[in-house]
């Protein structure tokens, strides 16, 4: 009886009563091939714009990598072919060139990684029409993330260019930073520091000694504290009674 191969790593599986005497040199490429998908790191030096990832049957290879090193300098965006199109795989990808780099294994669909980036992928396997995907593990390729406790920004700030929306209490040690973005709350907005960012000078709304202090460009144009007190640098202009 022939030797027939695992459907995912091509490591071989002798038949009954086959290789006699010579199992042991065959057993020793399987635990390295085990010990490659469960722990392995292989660098793929990248030229061109195409690459083959392989698979052999009971033979070690690229393809077995559990985590693949993007290196090289490719020519362009390089897609990388996972074969055989019939095995599912899952791969860490770290992209250190300067060029994306494409997965594909079938027709279904491909994952893409840009230059400096990693990304958890998988591929299918389902022949022809075989797609690959990425597994979430970033916040942006989460639909719908949720936090399972409190989010600590490190002494670092927010920003972005969509909008912040709560229905419950967003509060704020680090900074905020609003461009063309909305930061919408029908709960509590808490923080010591918001900056309006119109791209030239900032208007800064500061809680400090109990005082609301509103500044621009560095410097405080009016106060207001906890007993009403106004205090502008400025005139006032009134369009009613005061």
């Amino acid at each position: 009886m022939a030797s027939t191969y695992t459907v995912n790593s091509g490591i071989e599986k002798p038949g009954t009563g086959e290789q006699s005497g010579t199992w042991g040199a065959t057993t020793n490429t399987n635990f390295d091939i085990i010990d490659r998908v469960l722990n392995g790191v292989g660098t793929l030096t990248l030229t061109g714009t195409t690459t083959t990832l392989s698979t052999s049957d009971g033979s070690l290879s690229d393809g077995h990598y559990k985590v693949l090193i993007l290196a090289g300098s490719p020519s362009g965006t390089n897609t990388i072919t996972i074969s055989p199109n019939d095995q599912s795989k899952m791969y860490l990808a770290n992209n250190t060139t300067n060029q994306s780099v494409v997965f594909t294994q079938g027709s279904g669909g491909n994952v893409t990684i840009p230059a400096s980036t990693s990304k958890w992928i998988y591929a299918d396997g389902a022949g022809a029409g075989a797609q690959v995907r990425v597994l979430p593990s970033e916040v942006v390729e989460d639909s719908s993330p949720q936090l399972g406790g409190n989010l600590d920004l490190n002494s670092n700030n927010i920003t972005g260019t969509g909008n912040i929306n709560t229905t419950g209490t967003l509060t704020v040690t680090g900074a905020v930073s609003s461009g063309s973005s909305n930061i919408t709350s029908t709960g509590t907005v808490q923080g010591g520091q918001f900056t309006l960012d119109n791209s030239s000078n900032d208007w800064t709304f500061t809680v400090s000694s109990n005082k609301l202090i509103i500044s621009y460009s560095g410097t405080a144009k009016m106060e207001l504290d906890t007993s009403g007190n106004l205090k502008v640098t400025g005139n006032v202009t009134a369009y009613g009674s005061i």
